[in-house]
C-alpha cells in the first residue's frame, strides 16, 4: 500500500513537472496563433494533441531515465573502471558512446531533416564521433587533465577545420554536436562518468564527472565536417523536408496512428543495444539483487513508452506548427516581430527539454544544493532566449553562422580561465543538453519556415539554430560563476549561499 502511494506521488510530481514545462509553450503558441498570424484550425488542433502527448511522454521518460538509464550508466562505469585495465576502459567507452548515441531521439529527428546526407550515414558518423570523444573524456578524468585546456584545443581545431569544409555542411555539423546530447545520452553518460570517477579518491573526482557531455558534443562536429569534406560541394544539396499535416480530427487520428508505429520501431531498435549491454553487464560484471534488476527493466519500459509517445507528439504536432509560425511571422509586414517572439519561445522551450531536468537535478545533487536547479534553469532560459533572437536576426539579414560561433566560443573559452572549474564543465554540458528534441522538432522547423519566407538558403541559414542554442548557455552559466566568484570576495551573512564555492580552497577558485 505504501509503495503504491509513493509510486502515485512520483507520477503526480513528474506530471506536474512536465505540465509546468510545456504549458508556457502552449500558451505562447496559442497567443501568436490568435493575435499575430492566422493558423489553420487543423494545425492548431494537431499541435494541442501533440502537446498532450509530449506532456505524457516526458512524464514517463523522466521516471524511466531516473530508475534505468542513470542506474545502468553508473553501474557500468563503476564496474569497468574496477578492472583498472586501460585497454578495457577505452574499448568499453568507445562502444558505449556509439551505442547510446544511436539510441538518441534528437539525432533521429535531425537526421530526418537533413536531406543532403543519407540518414544512416549521418547517424553512424555522429555516433562514431561521440564514441571517440567519450574515450577522450574518460581519459581526461583518469589522468586529471584540465577540461578548459582540452576544450580550447579541440574547438580551435574545429574552427581551423571549418575553413576546408563546404559552407553548406558547417551549420549541419554544429547542429549535429548539439543534438547528440539529449534525453537518452545525458543521463547515461553523466552517470557513466560518476561511476568512472569512483576509481579516484581525490575530492576533485566528483567535479570531474561533469564535462563528459561537453567533449562528446565536440566529436560529432569534427566527424560531420570530415564527412562534408569527403562528400564535397556536390553532395550538399538541401531540400525542405515535408511535415505532417492534418485538416480535421479524422486526419489527426490517422496521422497519429500512422506515425506511432514508426517511432515505436525506431526507439525499439535504438534501445535494444542498451538493453543488451545491461543484460551482459548483469551476467558478467555486476551481481545485483533480482529486485534492482526488475526495477531497472521496468524503468527501461517507462523510457521506451515515454520516448515513443513524446516523439509522436512533437513530430506530429510541434513540427507543423513550428514551420507555419516561422513562415508566417517572417513573411508578415512587420517581420522584425519574429525576433522578440522567438526569444520568448526560446526562454520557455528549453524548460520542456527532458534532458534539462536530468542535468539540473544532477548538478544540484553533486554540488549539495550549491548550484540550485532553479538557478540553472533560469541561466539556461536566458541563454536560449538570446540564441533564438540572434538566430532570427541571422536569417533575416543573411549573416553567416560563423560570425556568431567564432566570437561566441571565444568569449566562452576566455571566461573559463576566470571561473571555478566546475562552472566551465557544467556550462559546456548545459550547451549540449539545451539543444534537445524540442529544439530539433519545433525550433528547427520554425527556422526553416522563416528561411523559406525570406528566400534564404536552408543549408546555411535555417540549419545552425541548434548550434546557437548549444552555444549561448556556455556564456550565461559561466557568467553565473563569475557572479558567485564576486560574491565570495565580499562579506556576506552566514545564511547567504555562495553557489558552488563552499567546497573549494582559495588556490582552486581561479580555475587554472
Amino acid at each position: 500500500m505504501r509503495g503504491e502511494l509513493l509510486a502515485k506521488n512520483k507520477l503526480l510530481v513528474k506530471l506536474r513537472e512536465s505540465m509546468s514545462a510545456t504549458l508556457p509553450i502552449i500558451i505562447i503558441v496559442l497567443v501568436l496563433a490568435s493575435f499575430l498570424v492566422s493558423v489553420p484550425a487543423g494545425t492548431v488542433l494537431c499541435f494541442l494533441w501533440g502537446a498532450f502527448l509530449a506532456v505524457v511522454g516526458m512524464m514517463l521518460f523522466n521516471i524511466g531515465a531516473e530508475v534505468s538509464m542513470a542506474k545502468i550508466g553508473g553501474q557500468f562505469g563503476s564496474s569497468v573502471t574496477k578492472s583498472r585495465k586501460l585497454p578495457v576502459i577505452i574499448t568499453v567507452s568507445l562502444l558505449v558512446g556509439i551505442v547510446v548515441t544511436v539510441a538518441e531521439p534528437d539525432l533521429q529527428v535531425l537526421s530526418a531533416q537533413v536531406s543532403a546526407i543519407p540518414r544512416v550515414t549521418l547517424i553512424v558518423t555522429v555516433a562514431v564521433g561521440v564514441g571517440i570523444f567519450l574515450v577522450a573524456a574518460v581519459l581526461r578524468m583518469l589522468f586529471k587533465i584540465q577540461l578548459s585546456g582540452m576544450l580550447i584545443f579541440f574547438y580551435v581545431g574545429i574552427f581551423i577545420l571549418a575553413f576546408f569544409v563546404p559552407k553548406d555542411f558547417i551549420a549541419v555539423a554544429f547542429d549535429s554536436g548539439g543534438v547528440t546530447t539529449g534525453p537518452m545520452t545525458v543521463p547515461f553518460i553523466m552517470a557513466f562518468g560518476v561511476g568512472i570517477s569512483e576509481i579516484r579518491s581525490d575530492r576533485r573526482a566528483a567535479d570531474d564527472s561533469f564535462g563528459l557531455v561537453s567533449l562528446c558534443s565536440a566529436g560529432p562536429i569534427i566527424a560531420v565536417m570530415i564527412l562534408g569534406i569527403v562528400y564535397g560541394v556536390g553532395g550538399a544539396e538541401q531540400t525542405l523536408p515535408s511535415v505532417p499535416e492534418a485538416i480535421n480530427s479524422t486526419d489527426i487520428s490517422k496521422l497519429l496512428i500512422s506515425v506511432f508505429p514508426v517511432y515505436a520501431r525506431e526507439i525499439a531498435v535504438s534501445l535494444l543495444p542498451i538493453l543488451l549491454i545491461f543484460v551482459a553487464h548483469r551476467l558478467f560484471f555486476f551481481r545485483g539483487t533480482k529486485q534492482s534488476a526488475l526495477k531497472i527493466m521496468a524503468g527501461i519500459v517507462y523510457t521506451y513508452v515515454g520516448l515513443v509517445i513524446f516523439l509522436t507528439g512533437v513530430n506530429a504536432g510541434f513540427m507543423p506548427m513550428g514551420r507555419f509560425l516561422g513562415e508566417a511571422l517572417a513573411g508578415a509586414e512587420f517581420r522584425w516581430v519574429i525576433v522578440p517572439a522567438a526569444m520568448v519561445i526560446g526562454f520557455f522551450v528549453v524548460r520542456a527539454e527532458p534532458a534539462v531536468f536530468v542535468l539540473n537535478r544532477q548538478v544540484e545533487q553533486m554540488t549539495n544544493g550549491g548550484i540550485p536547479a532553479k538557478v540553472m534553469g533560469m541561466s539556461l532560459s536566458v541563454g536560449v532566449a538570446l540564441s533564438l533572437g540572434l538566430s532570427m536576426l541571422r536569417i533575416l539579414l543573411g549573416i553567416p553562422i560563423m560570425y556568431f560561433l567564432i566570437p561566441g566560443y571565444f568569449i566562452a573559452l576566455v571566461i573559463s580561465f576566470f571561473v571555478p572549474r566546475i562552472y566551465t564543465a557544467i556550462a559546456f554540458d548545459s550547451g549540449g543538453v539545451a539543444s534537445g528534441p524540442m529544439t530539433a522538432a519545433f525550433l528547427l522547423p520554425f527556422a526553416q519556415g522563416a528561411c523559406l519566407a525570406c528566400g534564404g538558403n536552408l543549408a546555411t541559414d535555417a540549419f545552425g539554430i541548434v548550434a546557437m542554442v548549444a552555444m549561448t548557455p556556455l556564456i550565461t552559466i559561466q557568467i553565473l560563476g563569475l557572479v558567485s566568484l564576486v560574491k565570495s570576495k565580499r562579506p556576506a551573512p552566514a545564511s547567504a549561499p555562495v553557489y558552488g564555492l563552499d567546497s573549494y580552497g582559495d588556490d582552486e577558485i581561479i580555475g587554472i
